[in-house]
């Protein structure tokens, strides 16, 4: 995965609460065998007809978030079934943070195993951003590595585990986490392997 460390991008704000999975990427979709070109799909049922064309009461469909990178989105997002293809489809479309007042815990946890950070702020702060970003177009600073946000001229501290952080900063998903471990894998296994015994061979 891509690591991140900073990042600057246009806000799309999404003043919808409880979110769920099947409204972020329905299931229809989920029979794809790639990993890639989920984005595609993202809230499907809310940007198009049942024609596939587009729906011009949806603001994604606004060319004013052409190339938003930062969603800011209600409480709870990300509820319903545990389907990992939801953060596909988010990080595909463009999208490298999400911020909300709460998440699904599941969804939280997708998310970082896709290069996508997760921010959990008060629904005040996101209340505030989602209404700048609803008026023109609006901009948030991420500096993962301070563990700040800002619009330029307000900074928010955000918390996140370290494991977690580590992961973003590195671009690492949980095998590569696993994999920096690998010269003490192989010692275990060469100083083990004259003392295990398989089933049914001494």
């Amino acid at each position: 995965m891509e690591p991140l460390k900073k990042h600057k991008g246009l806000v799309y704000p999404l003043n919808r609460s409880n979110v769920d999975t099947d409204q972020i990427i329905p299931k229809q979709f989920l029979k794809r065998i790639e990993r890639q070109g989920f984005g595609q799909f993202l809230f499907y049922n809310w940007r198009f007809h049942d024609d596939g064309t587009p729906r011009e009461d949806f603001s994604l469909n606004d060319p004013m978030y052409d190339g938003a990178s930062i969603l800011v989105g209600g409480e709870n997002f990300g509820c319903g079934s545990s389907r990992e293809h939801a953060p596909w489809a988010i990080q595909d479309y463009g999208f490298r943070v999400v911020v909300a007042p709460s998440f699904a815990d599941i969804f939280y946890s997708n998310c970082f195993k896709n290069g996508i950070l997760p921010i959990q702020l008060p629904k005040s702060v996101t209340e505030q951003w989602i209404q700048k970003a609803s008026d023109q177009p609006y901009e948030l600073s991420v500096d993962l590595e301070q563990q700040i946000i800002s619009d330029g001229k307000q900074d928010v501290s955000f918390d996140i585990q370290p494991y977690h952080k580590e992961m973003l900063l590195n671009g690492w998903d949980e095998i590569a986490v696993t994999l920096t471990y690998e010269d003490q894998i192989d010692q275990f296994e060469k100083s083990n392997s004259k003392g295990v015994k398989t089933l049914g061979i001494s």
